[in-house]
């Protein structure tokens, strides 16, 4: 077999994403802080850039004006001419989607899933306001240690300290690598600690939750060996075995339930008063009015849009002035990326509105009755709906928000999966059977608390067909304890 060279000439096909277009798919997917972040350092970069309302009126094409649009969707059999009414003033709804861990002083827990509950009021707005202003907890406990440390090794120890607090002021349990670099004995490094324990606000520099609730019951004079046994079995207080603890601590219930309740009082993360990275408050890309007569009205914010224009007149005056071929390529490249991102922006606007309208259009009766008529819904629907890629979708509705007269929800919030229905109806989504199932433990009689078959057998009666172990999944989604847990507790009240 011989061995020999030659050339062919092929012709295949392949899909090649420009810089241009990555960059597109990038401002797509962005929320709105990031967006505005972008926009600044594009605006920092490019001199043909600014934004709308900055400077002179530059001339500008209908398409150089990112400016907000609307739809109006016709109003269906769910949502009469009186909508506007029938959702007065309905309770502002969290969707920041926070943890929400069990406490033993939070119950089943202090927040709800997004989409639900919480409301914002002035109070909350100040406390912000005052966390912003205030000191920073760095600041504040330099200043005690600076008064309360004289000795300068020990005043460098306790600096040193501050510096490994965590967000909820507590220090690393294991500190030997520490203690070793700053070249102090340990008896000299546990004394700094202890010191430190004393420092506003109360709770600070503890290693484990037990030393910070020790440290405060200290301060109010109330740790004594009963208090002290009861923090060694916190693991029994979250699972509330009140009959455990009273043998353990040698109380009776109603000692038990003040000594509780003590330890409710306390701050289980000290540091957090002084947060000084308060989280911005979301704000809506989309907002949902009810139209009296006409249906929803779907609009852009533009309050939260960012409008950027490509100076035209700027780019002349420049252009006309220029002499080298290098400065003649550098602002014709900056006028061509300055006119791309005006259209990008542009584009990236309506594409949200596009499958903002649709997902109200097919979520009519979840604005109108609420979460138990919320429609099974997945990406492929709006797709198919609005001709775009599912992916496009998915990146659409990724930390975008609508705001409606039912609260403030992420757009991902509308996309649920379905449960078949026993009588053989239209399926249910996941999220109202969530909430049904939420619903049903909430009032729930303190003799006849509801085991999992029992939720079970209450669904499949209204017509739900749903598993037993679908509903213990629900259920621990949800952050309720199980039958046995609730029991408990509900004895112990």
């Amino acid at each position: 077999m011989s061995l020999s060279q030659r050339l062919d000439l092929r012709q295949t096909q392949a899909l090649v994403m420009t810089p241009q277009l990555q960059q597109a798919i990038k401002l797509l997917q962005m929320s709105s802080q990031e967006l505005g972040s972008f926009i600044a350092e594009e605006i920092e970069k490019n001199p043909l850039l600014e934004r709308a309302g900055d400077g002179p009126a530059p001339e500008s094409t209908p398409e150089n004006e990112n400016a907000g649009e609307r739809f109006v969707i016709a109003p269906s059999a769910s949502a009469p001419a009186a909508v506007a009414s029938s959702l007065a003033a309905p309770a502002v709804a969290d969707a920041r989607g926070a943890e929400n861990q069990e406490d033993p002083w939070t119950g089943y827990g202090a927040t709800e899933q997004y989409g639900r509950g919480g409301s914002f009021d002035e109070d909350d707005f100040n406390k912000a306001r005052e966390v912003a202003e205030g000191p920073s907890l760095r600041e504040y406990l330099l200043e005690q240690i600076h008064v309360d440390f004289a000795d300068p090794s020990e005043r460098l120890i306790a600096a040193a300290l501050v510096e490994l607090l965590d967000e909820a002021g507590y220090l690393p349990s294991d500190l030997e690598l520490a203690r070793a670099q700053l070249g102090a004995t340990p008896e000299q490094f546990e004394s700094v600690i202890v010191r430190l324990q004393q420092c506003d606000p109360p709770g600070i520099f503890a290693r484990s939750l037990k030393e910070c609730l020790a440290i405060q019951l200290r301060e109010k004079n109330r740790l004594d060996p009963a208090m002290a046994a009861l923090l060694d079995h916190l693991d029994l207080l979250a699972k509330h075995e009140r009959a455990r603890l009273m043998r353990l601590c040698g109380v009776d219930a109603e000692d038990l339930a003040g000594m509780i309740a003590e330890i409710r009082e306390c701050d289980p993360k000290p540091a957090t008063v002084f947060t000084a990275d308060v989280a911005p408050p979301i704000v809506p890309d989309v907002m949902l009015r009810p139209q009296p007569g006409a249906g929803w009205l779907v609009e852009l914010n533009n309050g939260n849009l960012p409008r950027v224009l490509a100076n035209e007149h700027y780019y002349a005056e420049v252009q006309a002035s220029v002499r080298s071929k290098s400065d003649k390529d550098y602002l014709s490249e900056r006028w061509q990326q300055a006119n791309w991102l005006v259209k990008a922006l542009h584009q990236r606007a309506t594409t949200i509105l596009k499958v903002a309208a649709e997902i109200v259009r097919q979520q009519d009766k979840f604005f109108v009755h609420g979460v138990q008529h919320l429609k099974p819904l997945i990406l492929r629907d709006i797709a198919e709906a609005v001709e775009m890629h599912e992916s496009t979708v998915s990146r659409v509705t990724q930390h975008k928000y609508i705001a409606t007269p039912r609260g403030l929800f992420e757009l991902k919030y509308f996309f649920t999966t379905a449960l078949a229905r026993a009588d053989g109806g239209a399926a249910v989504s996941s999220e109202s059977v969530r909430e049904r199932i939420k619903a049903l433990v909430e009032n729930e009689a303190a003799g006849a608390v509801l085991s999992d078959d029992r939720i079970t057998e209450i669904l499949r009666k209204d017509g739900i067909d749903i598993a037993r172990r679908t509903v213990a999944k629900y259920r621990e989604a949800l952050r309720i304890p199980s039958s046995a847990q609730r029991r408990r507790e509900k004895r112990g009240r």
